[in-house]
């Protein structure tokens, strides 16, 4: 079982409601499965490179118009890309690990996204719709946000479009845990709903573990 590991979230362990979450997941995970593999990225210390004319030019363009042939300079700005999205395909499970900012997602997570979800790296586009070029069967999100939010929110930005993105390339198992109200000035329960997001955590990775046995 390989899994793929991408944080956006900048905060230290004891402060970041999210990767305390991850930590209980991947704890649980590693109990289970002593030989699972798993990979992380951390786009806090590997922030992705800009998006570029020339990298939307190299993935885009020869789909757009018939007989394009990218150039060097667009070949060259793509190799982030192609990298990151390698390390998808190499997955059996993909786990976002990030906070809500600003009723979304951090840009470092949305640019990382942008960059892998490209027509020739994690699928093609074909006349009957996308075709996934990758194994992912699952995409779990580790989210915290300060706020609390209701199933279907309007305010949630962050869940829809990951959700979204993911299922238009062949990923339509999705698990969200998430420990929202974690601003201990306005919420004094916060530390309970953290802890049932911790417990959630353990359960979801306890179900993983039993589908990959």
């Amino acid at each position: 079982m390989n899994i793929l590991h991408v944080c956006a979230d900048p905060q230290p362990m004891e402060d970041a409601a999210s990767k305390q979450i991850a930590a209980a997941f991947f704890s649980s995970i590693i109990t289970q499965n002593e030989n699972a593999k798993i990979t992380n990225v951390d786009l806090t210390q590997e922030v992705p490179a800009p998006y570029t004319t020339e990298e939307f030019r190299n993935f885009w363009y020869p789909v757009l118009i018939d007989g394009y042939v990218p150039t060097k300079e667009e070949e060259t700005a793509s190799v982030y890309a192609r990298e990151q999205a390698d390390l998808v395909k190499e997955a059996d499970i993909l786990v976002l690990t990030m906070p809500m900012w600003n009723y979304s997602m951090p840009a470092m997570m949305k640019s990382w996204i942008d960059h892998v979800l490209a027509p020739g790296l994690l699928y093609d586009m074909t006349d009957d719709g996308n075709a996934p070029k990758h194994k992912v069967k699952k995409l779990v999100l580790l989210v915290s946000s300060h706020e609390i939010f209701t199933e279907a929110d309007p305010r949630d930005g962050l869940t829809p479009a990951v959700e979204n993105s993911f299922e238009d390339i062949g990923i339509a198992d999705v698990s969200v845990i998430w420990a929202d109200g974690q601003n201990p000035k306005t919420h004094v329960d916060f530390e309970s709903r953290k802890a049932i997001a911790l417990e959630a955590a353990e359960e979801v990775a306890e179900e993983i573990c039993e589908d990959f046995t």
